[in-house]
């Protein structure tokens, strides 16, 4: 992928925050989602965002899955922007929640992680299955480490229920990422935004199921780390925050992927160390890395002003459609 971000925007921090609060999402209409209900074999519930008009998604037309990243869903501005890139190729266009992510809080004692394989696995085999036409997967920042975790979990099956994944700015390394999310700028400013969604969420959790965590030590978490030991480890089965990140990541795994996979990953991604990156050595034949200088954290915003984030969207489609 070759980008050059505006001359105006200097820097992974600027193109990261003015593409998810200023810059345009799409042309033309606003895409439009109807919401389908899902139960999960846990007698639990996920929501998923369809494209209207929903006539593609019942023909042989391609299939785009879009799965959000850290506090994200169908109203993100990626989300937004790919959805518009799968109407213009024809394409059918999905949106499936991770749990608590829709806008309600889901029913079992737990919540989404980074290294969630199953629930793709489950979330894809039902997109499989009924659909007619193939079906493509991209996963942003937290989900396409866990659609890619899928794919080397899998191996070989994967080509059976998909014909190509992409993960963007993907934190694949989440060790890395997440000592990088909890310093300096980021720090005060992303730590802060996820937080602010996320402790709430946690503690109405812990209303519906009574001792599922240490109250206080949830309240007192200044960072992901602190939050990801007291919450996201132990609740979804991990021993702390250490052994979460590292049995999540995907990068380890890398080369067990054996489905087409591209995974794009900016050097001036705020989230994401540059150092942290796998390398060719470290994958699959499968495996297409895509490294440019810039684009910072899901941003990529175009030229001129007021810029729109349309350009890795189309770029990861096109890859995608290559594979069909």
């Amino acid at each position: 992928m070759n980008y050059a971000a505006p001359w105006w925007l200097p820097g992974g921090n600027l193109q990261t925050i003015w593409a998810a609060l200023r810059s345009r999402r799409f042309t033309g209409p606003p895409p439009v989602f109807y919401r389908e209900r899902w139960m999960t074999p846990d007698s639990d519930f996920v929501d998923v965002d369809w494209l209207m008009p929903r006539a593609a998604s019942v023909g042989a037309a391609p299939l785009l899955v879009v799965f959000h990243g850290l506090e994200g869903s169908s109203s993100s501005h990626y989300a937004e922007a790919f959805a518009a890139a799968a109407r213009a190729r024809g394409w059918a266009c999905a949106v499936p929640h991770f749990r608590g992510c829709s806008g309600e809080l889901n029913l079992a004692p737990r919540a989404y992680h980074s290294g969630d394989f199953a629930e793709i696995d489950w979330m894809l085999q039902r997109f499989a299955s009924q659909h007619s036409g193939p079906v493509v997967a991209v996963g942003i920042s937290l989900g396409g480490n866990a659609l890619m975790r899928w794919a080397a979990e899998v191996g070989a099956e994967a080509r059976k229920v998909v014909a190509g994944i992409a993960a963007v700015c993907s934190p694949l390394d989440l060790t890395a990422s997440g000592w990088a999310i909890g310093r300096g700028f980021n720090r005060q400013v992303y730590t802060r935004m996820f937080l602010r969604t996320m402790v709430p969420k946690a503690l109405k959790k812990l209303d519906q199921h009574p001792g599922l965590f240490d109250r206080e030590a949830l309240l007192a978490a200044r960072d992901l780390y602190a939050f990801d030991n007291v919450f996201t480890a132990p609740v979804h089965g991990y021993k702390d925050a250490e052994d979460y990140w590292a049995s999540a990541s995907a990068k380890p795994h890398l080369h067990k992927v054996a489905v087409p996979a591209l995974a794009l990953n900016s050097l001036n991604d705020p989230f994401v160390p540059a150092g942290s990156l796998p390398q060719a050595s470290d994958t699959s034949s499968y495996v297409t890395l895509w490294q440019p200088l810039q684009g910072g954290h899901v941003g990529f915003p175009s030229p001129p002003f007021p810029s729109y984030v349309h350009v890795m969207p189309e770029a990861v489609t096109e890859f995608l459609a290559a594979q069909l």
